[in-house]
Order: structure tokens, then sequence, then C-alpha cells
């Protein structure tokens, strides 16, 4: 993961992007404490900080349309570089408004400045498809989720310290910062445009209207969307309270906000961290509900906090800590961390997700339409917020208010988008009961149709594959398995195709191949068992002919599979009827040998045989 940071085609990104969420917050903490301490009454102060927010805030819905547009048309390097001058003209207008002491010229500004990360934004995520193999894209996005919230805790502690010092130190380190990220972005090597003949449209509404047709082009990427939204929401809900909860409910001072901030941002880093081990560095989208049951657990168990023990008044550090009359406070800090922590889990492969499953063409755009919809949800946030407080709810109710909402909205996604809890179970079977070897997993495309075809050796080589395959696979199963109990459930959710002989089920079998042609039509992996059964005798059978009319009615590219480890496990038949003889309880090893991509019509049935038995171990 770590290693990234020293190659070229990651490192000077990731840089550029830290400067610049670390420039965009020792700018916003300098403004927000010099309107504090220069408003005439608490109302002026609040008139002010809220207007900046919404300026901030307010080009992200005039501009992302177009921004999107450009980051696809253009070189993407380049374009970062001017995105980067700009800041530099932008911030130097800051820097007269800091030594000026204007603060009417600053908060205009931060217009500019919301400008400016508006149009940086789509590219920020759109370039790591291009710069990074599809192995290294869950750490890629780890590691700029990771230093985005590191550089927002350190500029925003750096502005409070250099506005305390005085506005020129704050006017010189803002410029400074700027040229540092422009420095590293002339090392952003060339991403090409891959778009480039895209015509683009100032139109905001007719744009808008697009970028949600694009952002609907599968229902993964749209369900991730609102997945990212949904966070954002659930975040600046509960960091926007953090100051009056400090205040008013923990009785604490200035000193104890930065504090909570800063465990909450730093076990966000922690948490990217920790999910990126996790899934081995793959995109893995079983730890996702992990990541929202967690949150929700968290902020419950803040509001749930007695928090009649919090009796000291203006409270510092020193006293919240140590001089507290019960060990409650630790349990706010607890809490607060885990939340964040818990977050990375849920943001970070769904950022992932989105970049990897978009196509690249319209990737920029997708990320633009992202980024309005997020803004969408941090207005709506504030606004659920204001309704609460004006209903007479305290801190601590909406806390146990928006921990329910996750768990209902959450639960409405993963009902929507099966794939998230089946691939919970898949990665908590495959963390615990299997030691999983895989090679030549790159061979799997990581978009486009293909067809997925292995040896047959067990009733769960589906769970193997796809815990060894990153997107969804459509299985084409036996109808008698499919009609399990409990687990035809399951099989429904992964939307398996039934299939039937043709002397048992004509009009099924037919169903069953316009199922397989539609869903490769639609970008899918449909994954067969040419052999019809499984192996007695843990030997390669014939493969009969569906698999030659498969790719005769859809040319699409194969993906041979040979599975190893499991012809003696419980599911298979070596000992005679599967699941009927004891399972011996040890950790199995079993390896998926993925071959290489083949053509539609380079090899007909018996080809296509020799092709997975040669990824076959002898032993098996």
């Amino acid at each position: 993961m770590m290693q990234l940071l020293n190659t070229r085609r990651f490192g000077p990104f990731f840089w550029t992007q830290f400067f610049g969420a670390f420039n965009d917050n020792v700018f916003k903490n300098a403004l927000v404490i010099l309107i504090a301490f220069k408003a005439a009454s608490e109302a002026d102060a609040g008139l002010w900080v809220n207007l900046a927010s919404g300026l901030f805030i307010l080009p992200f819905f005039l501009f992302s349309p177009i921004a999107g547009q450009l980051a696809d048309k253009l070189e993407k390097s380049a374009f970062i570089r001017t995105v980067k001058l700009c800041e530099i003209a932008i911030m130097i207008l800051g820097a007269i408004g800091f030594f000026t002491g204007n603060i009417v010229f600053l908060v205009a500004i931060l217009f500019f400045m919301g400008t400016q990360s508006t149009f940086f934004g789509p590219v920020k995520y759109s370039i790591l498809p291009q710069q990074l193999e599809d192995h290294e894209l869950m750490s890629g996005t780890s590691l700029v989720e990771m230093g985005t919230f590191i550089s927002i805790l350190s500029g925003t502690i750096l502005g409070g310290v250099l506005i305390r010092l005085g506005t020129a130190y704050v006017s010189l380190a803002v410029v400074v910062f700027a040229i540092l990220g422009w420095l590293t972005s002339r090392r952003i090597p060339t991403t090409p445009a891959l778009a480039p003949d895209l015509k683009v449209t100032l139109n905001p509404h007719l744009e808008i209207k697009n970028l949600y047709k694009i952002s609907k082009q599968n229902d993964s990427i749209y369900y991730s969307i609102l997945g990212i939204s949904w966070f954002w929401f659930l975040g600046a809900t509960v960091l926007a309270q953090i100051p009056t909860f400090v205040k008013h409910t923990l009785n604490a001072n200035e000193y104890v906000v930065t504090l909570l901030l800063a465990i909450f941002t730093l076990s966000i880093a922690l948490g990217s961290y920790v999910s990126d081990k996790l899934a081995d560095s793959k995109i893995e989208l079983g730890i996702v509900p992990i990541g929202a049951v967690g949150m929700s657990l968290f902020i419950f168990d803040l509001g749930m906090v007695p928090y009649d023990f919090f009796t000291l008044k203006d409270a510092s550090i020193a006293d919240f800590i140590w001089f507290n009359t019960s060990f409650d406070h630790y349990r706010v800090l607890m809490d607060l961390g885990l939340v964040g922590f818990f977050g990375s889990f849920f943001i970070v492969p769904l950022y992932a997700i989105l970049q990897q499953r978009s196509e690249k063409e319209t990737c920029s755009r997708v990320i633009a339409a992202n980024n309005i919809i997020n803004a969408l949800f941090m207005v709506a946030s504030a606004m659920l917020a204001l309704i609460l407080f004006s209903l007479g709810f305290k801190t601590y109710d909406i806390f146990i208010i928006i921990a329910f909402m996750n768990l209902a909205v959450c639960g409405y996604i993963f009902t929507l988008l099966p794939e998230f809890l089946l691939r919970l179970v898949i990665w908590m079977l495959a963390k615990t009961i299997y030691t999983l070897k895989y090679e030549g997993r790159r061979n799997v495309p990581s978009r486009g149709p293909a067809v997925l075809i292995a040896n047959h050796i067990s009733f769960i080589d589906w769970f193997i594959l796809s815990a060894a395959c990153q997107r969804p696979i459509r299985f084409v199963m036996d109808h008698r398995i499919f009609k399990t109990p409990i687990l035809g459930l399951f099989f429904k959710f992964g939307k398996c195709i039934p299939i039937a002989p043709a002397k048992e089920d004509p009009e099924m079998k037919e169903k069953a191949f316009s199922l397989i042609k539609e869903a490769l039509e639609e970008n899918e992996i449909v994954c067969i068992f040419p052999e019809g059964g499984i192996s007695h005798d843990g030997e390669l059978k014939h493969f009969r002919p569906g698999i030659e009319r498969i790719l005769e009615e859809s040319h699409v590219p194969v993906i041979p599979v040979g599975l190893n480890g499991l012809y003696d496990s419980f599911f298979s038949r070596k000992h005679g009827k599967a699941m009927s003889s004891v399972p011996r309880p040890k950790r199995r090893k079993i390896t998926v040998k993925i071959g290489e991509l083949l053509g539609p019509k380079d090899f007909d049935a018996d080809g296509l045989r020799l092709k997975v038995a040669a990824l076959v171990d002898a032993e098996n």
C-alpha cells in the first residue's frame, strides 16, 4: 500500500491533493476564528459562518456539470496544473484579504475556493483508474482518503495557530502551500483524455440530467453514489454538532473541540489503512455493511452516554481527560473514534467501486454527479439539524435519531443491491474457514461482459469463485440446487440463473439461455460449469455443447479457471454422497488459478476443456 507513494504515477498526485485539502482548511479555519473575534455578536458570527459555508458549497451545484465534462475531455495532468495555478491566484487574493482584515472580501474568496475545488474534484478520483492497476485501486483510494482527512485535521489546527499569531502569517502560509501544490502537480505523469471529442454542454440543467443518466449506467455505481452521499450526510451532521456538543453538553472549551475533531479525523485515516489490509488490497464490498453497522452502533452509544456527569465548567483538555467524576468522557472519545474508524470501512470501498466500474470515458462525469449529490445531502443534513433543534431536541438526541436513520437507509440500499450482503458472507467465510490463494486475478476484466468457465468439484465452487472475483458473477446452476431451502434465497439475491435439461424442462432451458444472453448484453460476467455436474472422481469430464451455443449467440471473451484443493472436502463427492460424512474441522487451503482471457471464437468445447485442464492440479 504505502509503496504507491514512491511511484511517480501516484505520489505526485497524492501530495497535490494533500496540499490542496490542507490549504483549504488552513484558510477556512483561520477565517472562522477571525469572524468569531471580529463579529459584534454571536448572531452576527453565526450569520457570517453559515454564509461562508453556503458560498463554499454553492459552486458544486453551479459548476460540477462543466467540471466533469472538462475532466473527461482534457488531458488530466495539464488540467490539474491549470486548476492549481488558479489556486495560487485565489490564495494571493485571500492573503490580501487576511492582511487587510476584510471579512466581506474573505468570505467572497470562499466562493472562488469552492469553484477551484469543484473543478479539481472530478479529476481527484477519475485519474486513479488510469494511473493505477485494478489491483492497486483499493490501496490508492485508501491512501487518498487517509491523506485527505489527515490534511483536513492538520490544516484546521495550523489555521487556528497562525491566526492567533497574526493575519500576516496566514497570508504567507496560504500562498506558500498553494505554490507547493502546483510544484507537486508538475510531476504528475501525462494522463490522456478519454473523451477528447466530447462536446461540452454549458447548459447546467441539461447536463445535470445527463449526469444523472450516466450515474445510472449500472446499479452498483448508482447505489454507491447514494451510499457515499449518505456518508457525507451522516458525517456532516455529526461534525457540525461537535462545537455545540462540546460547549453545552460536555461543558468544555474550544480546545476540546479540536481534540474531538483530531480523534475523529485520525480514526478515519487509521480505518482507511485497516480496511485496505482487511480487503487484501482488493475492492471488497463485504466490509461496507460492517462499516454501516459499526457507525450506527457507536453513534447510538454516543447519544446514550449519561451526560449529567459532565459537571465541570469550561473544562480544558486536561480537565476533560483527568478530572471528570466518571469514565464516560473516555466513552465519548471511544465512540467518536470508532464512528470514524468504521466510516472508512463504509466509504473507501464505495469510492473504489465508483472508479472501477464506471466507463473510463465517463468516469469524471460520474464523480461530478457524485459531488452534486454529496452537496445536496450535506445541505439536507444542515436543514435536518436546524429542524430538530427548533423542535427542542438536544445534540445527543440527534445522534440517536441519525443512528437509526443510518440503519434504515443502509438497509434499504443493501436490499436494492444485495451484492453488499452477499460479499459480506463470502468475505467472512473466506477469512475464517478457508485459506484462499489466487493466481491470475488480473486476467478478469474490470468491466465488460465475459463467460467464466471452471471445473466443477464441489457444492461450494460458486462461493470460491465469488471470493476470487471482485465483480459480481451470474452463476448458471441446476434448478434443483437453485430451489434449495434457505440457500435458494441466497441464490435469488445473487441473480443466479436456474437451468434444466431439455428432456426435463425445455422451457426452463431456453429461458436460461435467454437470461445468459441478456446478462452478457448488460456487460455482466456469467459463470457456467460446462461439465454439467459435480465430478465423482476429481477428473475433468467432457464439456457439454452449451458453451458453444453461448459463445455463438454472444461474442464475448472467455475466462478459464481451475479450482484446486476442493476434491476431498466435505462438499465434494470423493467419499460418496456430498455433505454426508462428518466434517473435519481444519482450515482448508484452496487455490484458484485464473487463465488468460480467450477470444470467443478461438476454441470449441474440447479446446476450452484443455485450457481449464491446464489450470487444474494433478492431485486437485
